[in-house]
């Protein structure tokens, strides 16, 4: 039996056309599954495009209205595919699965580095890809497919600017492999058996500061007359320097006292943070109300503290949130 699937279009490469101006987002989606009609042969698609922008245009605001379509359409269809840019793929594919929890059913997340009428191009095969994941039985939350691989939600980042294989699964194994008819699982995939819970609110006040030598402190004054969190981008296992005049430990006082919700992560791609090894990073967590991002993405630390501190802004709250793991964000 054929599944049926909402196909939810927002723009981005895959959807784009040359302009003077470069690249522009202007096919529609019904375009767009035109140039894939094997997906007929295994899919029932309606579709639907609420934005139809460059993917550096998104908006936190958008991941809310993305929540909202799938929870309105929720009960009416087996799955749901959503066409997006590159650039930021990455960070949606984390917020859908803070704001789409529990799900039953999967969330697809894809795009292209090329436009789908681009006589060489890696559109079909990811459209393709992504219903043919999406139709799979017993797959459930949220994916990103792109490249022949599913990746978990929270786990995947942009490692290549214009290369096919744009994305990669960090600190966590591809879930499956798509190889034209066949599928290759890797995690099994266990449906909650709680009840899918959706959110819509957002809370964008996030900041995020990536450390380099000679970074003056001051500038978390700013920062925090403007923000609520901020996630840090340390060096190495996690830390922040204290040495001489550029002593970010009295500044990161003075924001964790204003009651900041302050995330350290590190620069380093893979394996993670561990505060705990050096002095650096140890006497931040014993001296101060700071959290470390352990083995999360850095976009996943950012999307789950935005939805968080959407529900609440106390430490301890925030902290036992932050810390639960949720579609395989955490293995600490």
């Amino acid at each position: 039996m054929k599944k049926n699937m909402l196909f939810i279009a927002t723009g981005g490469t895959i959807a784009s056309k040359k302009t003077e101006d470069g690249l522009v987002p202007q096919i529609t989606p019904e375009e767009l599954l035109a140039y894939v009609p094997e997906i007929k042969n295994f899919c029932n698609v309606d579709a639907m495009q609420p934005i139809n922008i460059d993917s550096t245009n998104i908006q936190p605001e958008y991941w809310g209205l993305m929540a909202e379509i799938i929870e309105k359409n929720y009960d009416k269809y087996d799955g749901f595919v959503i066409s997006h840019g590159t650039d930021t793929m990455s960070y949606t594919s984390a917020a859908l699965s803070y704001l789409i929890q529990n799900s039953s059913k999967p969330v697809i997340i894809t795009g292209a580095q090329k436009p789908i009428d681009a006589s060489i191009t890696d559109a079909k095969k990811n459209l393709l890809d992504s219903f043919r994941f999406a139709a799979e039985k017993d797959v459930a939350g949220v994916y990103l497919v792109f490249d022949g691989k599913a990746i978990v939600g929270t786990r995947a980042r942009k490692i290549k600017s214009k290369s096919y294989s744009a994305f990669e699964s960090i600190n966590f194994p591809v879930a499956a492999i798509i190889d034209d008819n066949r599928i290759t699982k890797y995690i099994r995939n266990e449906k909650s058996s709680e009840t899918v819970k959706f959110f819509r609110n957002i809370y964008p006040s996030i900041f995020l500061l990536k450390l380099a030598p000679g970074m003056e402190p001051d500038v978390l004054d700013y920062i925090g007359g403007k923000y609520e969190g901020v996630v840090i981008e340390s060096y190495g296992t996690g830390g922040l320097p204290f040495q001489d005049k550029r002593n970010f430990m009295e500044k990161l006082g003075a924001l964790t006292e204003k009651g900041k919700i302050i995330v350290i992560a590190t620069q380093v791609m893979l394996e993670g943070s561990d505060m705990d090894i050096y002095e650096v990073g140890s006497r931040a967590l014993k001296k101060y109300n700071v959290l470390q991002a352990y083995d999360m993405t850095v976009e996943a630390a950012i999307t789950k503290l935005m939805w968080i501190m959407a529900q609440t802004r106390d430490f301890d709250h925030v902290k036992k949130i932050f810390y639960t793991k949720i579609n395989e964000d955490l293995l600490y």
